[in-house]
Parts: structure tokens; sequence; C-alpha cells
């Protein structure tokens, strides 16, 4: 299994949603989590299985949020560029390649 990393910007957009949802409903955010890290588990399994959304990047859709995991394949790890919602507007994270 390789090892997965975090753009820093990524780490943020992950504390900025888990803040939003465990403000909103006390609980929230930990399921935000919880949720996010079953999607990384599964990329970490089998990292070519999701949908390929442009170059070579692709996306797993975090299951009960309206959250994106998008990621990029290197040779010795995995790399996230983004944990985007699905309303944003669509590309914005390309600059992190």
């Amino acid at each position: 299994m390789r090892l997965m990393t975090f753009h820093e910007k990524a780490s943020a957009e992950v504390n900025e949603a888990a803040t939003y949802y465990e403000e909103r409903v006390p609980g929230l955010g930990v399921l935000f989590l919880v949720a996010l890290e079953e999607a990384v588990q599964k990329v970490l399994a089998n990292p070519e299985a999701w949908q390929v959304v442009g170059d070579e990047t692709r996306r797993n859709l975090i299951r009960r949020f309206p959250y994106s995991l998008l990621y990029v394949i290197e040779s010795d790890r995995i790399r996230v560029l983004a944990v985007a919602h699905q309303k944003r507007r669509p590309g914005y994270w390309r600059n992190r390649l």
C-alpha cells in the first residue's frame, strides 16, 4: 500500500468542513471525518478504481456528504489535492498539481 499525503490546502479544507458540520450539529463533524477516513482507506486499497476527472486526477465521492476526495497517483505516494465541496467552483484545485 502506498503512502497518502494531503496538500496543505486540502488539509485546511478538511478542517473547515469538519468545523462547519460540528458547529451545525454536535457530532456531525466527527461523522464527516469518519466518512473521509473510509474514502481514504478505499483509495489506498485500490487507487485506480475511481473516476478520472482530468489528466491524471481521480475523484472519490465521500459517503453521506457533498464532498469529493481529489487525488493523483504518483510513483511513491497518493497525493490528495483537495477535499472539495461538490457545489464549489469546479477545478479550483487544479493549480495544486
